[in-house]
């Protein structure tokens, strides 16, 4: 079986839905389907996540679009908290966890496995939470990348003021794996 594919051809997307590729290059041209163009070409590459939300919304059939296991990214400079936390969510449910310690590590690990969902610490040190989450919201291969902020006993004014930030949800209890994991399902489901 091959790997799942992040990204999507024209031509790959119109096998999918069963339909010409000329009609996905007009979804994409209208801006119904997001994507984006190879530079200097003109071809267009869509994320298999734009691609399910799209299809979703269309009522169209996805199970011709295999997802795979969900990918989470947990940045947090406490070692310890976030092994317990990956240990946590990969038991209780089939997750691809990565854990990045540090801002740097961070960006490499999200470049290199495009996550569908990152669970940031705010109370991490030496990590810039905000500067994370505004370089995730303005880079194209993340943009279906939802985030999640961590921020241990925090308030319903504190939380909506994160996600005025650009965070897509606000984990108060990391200890509570069942939260946790429907704050994550309903992440995935918003970029679905």
């Amino acid at each position: 079986m091959n790997k799942k594919k992040d990204v999507l051809t024209t031509g790959q997307v119109a096998q999918i839905c069963n339909v010409a590729p000329r009609t996905v290059t007009k979804w994409f041209d209208s801006g119904q389907l997001k994507g984006y163009r190879i530079p200097g070409s003109r071809d267009r590459r869509i994320p298999t996540g734009e691609l399910l939300r799209f299809m979703k919304a269309h009522d169209m059939p996805t199970d011709a679009l295999e997802i795979g296991k969900m990918r989470i990214l947990i940045i947090d400079s406490d070692k310890d908290t976030a092994e317990d936390l990956a240990a946590g969510l990969e038991t209780k449910r089939n997750y691809e966890v990565e854990i990045a310690l540090n801002s740097f590590d961070a960006g490499i690990i999200a470049q290199r496995t495009t996550p569908h969902v990152i669970l940031l610490n705010l109370m991490a040190q030496n990590i810039d939470a905000d500067q994370i989450c505004s370089y995730v919201r303005t880079n194209d291969e993340l943009n279906s990348t939802r985030i999640l902020a961590v921020a241990e006993g925090s308030g319903e004014k504190e939380e909506q003021a994160l996600i005025n930030k650009g965070y897509d949800g606000v984990i108060s209890n990391a200890g509570d794996f069942t939260a946790t994991i429907a704050m994550i399902q309903n992440a995935s489901t918003v970029m679905q």
